[in-house]
């Protein structure tokens, strides 16, 4: 016997024409609303029912969630959460401002995927686990679990929380370079969260937006000319996987003017922060002040590894191998010192 295909359930499709509207219509339709951009994290967690829909609301054509801009007085770079990846990692003020944002961006899924998803759906990514990104027949043999009409964790038996990976390669990356988010609320209600502090430990709901708050924008403050930044990803294919290991890094160097990639070894190290993904529901984030005065040099890149892999342990919560994720971590972490530039 074939399993059923996959289908989205029946559902209504709504296209305000302006956030206002938007916000609310989606106070009217009320719980069974769901917010949607490029859909491609969405609409295949509704095929699977991992989500229910009655409603969705599209944000895709909202002129207000669109455009990158660079304030001349502050070299803030803003850029709208409907901002697709693929203009993302092409965007010349992204490439001079934060490029490794376009890096990262231009790193996620493939070419057709990054035509259609966000900056902000990249940010609002569902957590995902080997227990749960599975057919809907799939997971009832099972029993279910925690997010899945269970009552039991498989990755961590008789855990009262759920360890779902968040799996996103623009969080990292915005975390280090302190990058804040400015939400919007029903009734105008707005507030403005850095994207460190956006995550939850729980897996169930470990995005700290209420129900019915969008994203409207991303902001990166300008970098100061002594830091340095790197993104590196681990994945078992180039391109269409999710992340299995991936690192953000920010080097501030205590002199401005050096060029890591041609003078390793001359530059001092003042401080710094290391984000890790894909470890559970948020990104781990490490302070590097323990190494100021540090030199930059093959030395401090093998102890950055050695002190990623000591703080962080991988969950078999996504599919691979948790105690080679660990190894990789480290061997990423050292090659993203390397590498900087």
């Amino acid at each position: 016997m074939l399993p059923p295909m996959l289908r989205l359930p029946a559902l209504d499709v709504h296209q305000p024409a302006n956030l206002a509207d938007a916000l609310a219509l989606r106070e009217q339709l009320g719980p069974g609303a769901r917010w949607v951009a490029g859909g491609t994290d969405l609409l295949p967690n509704l095929k699977l029912h991992m989500v229910d829909a009655e409603h969705l609301v599209s944000l895709r054509a909202l002129a207000e969630l669109h455009g990158i801009t660079v304030d001349a007085a502050t070299g803030e770079l803003c850029i709208g959460a409907a901002t697709r990846l693929a203009d993302l990692a092409a965007d010349p003020d992204v490439l001079a401002h934060a490029p490794v944002l376009a890096f990262a961006a231009g790193r996620v899924a493939s070419p057709q995927l990054r035509n259609m998803g966000t900056l902000g759906g990249n940010l609002c990514l569902d957590t995902r686990c080997r227990y749960i990104n599975q057919s809907e027949l799939w997971r009832e043999a099972l029993g279910g679990c925690l997010k899945s009409h269970g009552t039991e964790c498989h990755v961590v038996p008789g855990g009262q929380g759920c360890v779902a990976a968040l799996s996103s390669d623009t969080a990292p990356v915005l975390i280090v370079h302190g990058a804040a988010i400015d939400v919007l609320g029903p009734h105008g209600a707005s507030r403005s969260v850095a994207v460190a502090d956006l995550y939850d430990t729980d897996g169930l709901q470990h995005v700290r937006l209420e129900d019915g708050e969008v994203l409207v924008r991303v902001r990166v403050p300008r970098q100061p000319a002594t830091a340095r930044h790197a993104y590196r990803k681990w994945a078992a294919r180039a391109s269409i996987d999710f992340p299995l290991v991936s690192v953000a890094l920010r080097l501030d160097l205590a002199t401005t003017g050096l060029d890591l990639a041609s003078a390793t070894g001359t530059a001092t190290l003042a401080g710094g922060q290391l984000a890790v993904g894909v470890l559970g529901p948020r990104p781990r984030v490490l302070d590097l002040g323990r190494f100021a005065g540090r030199p930059v040099d093959e030395a401090l890149a093998l102890e950055l590894g050695d002190f990623a892999f000591a703080r962080c342990h991988p969950l078999p919560n996504v599919p691979y191998d948790a105690a080679y994720r660990r190894e990789r971590l480290a061997v990423e972490v050292r090659r993203a010192v390397r590498g900087m530039a």
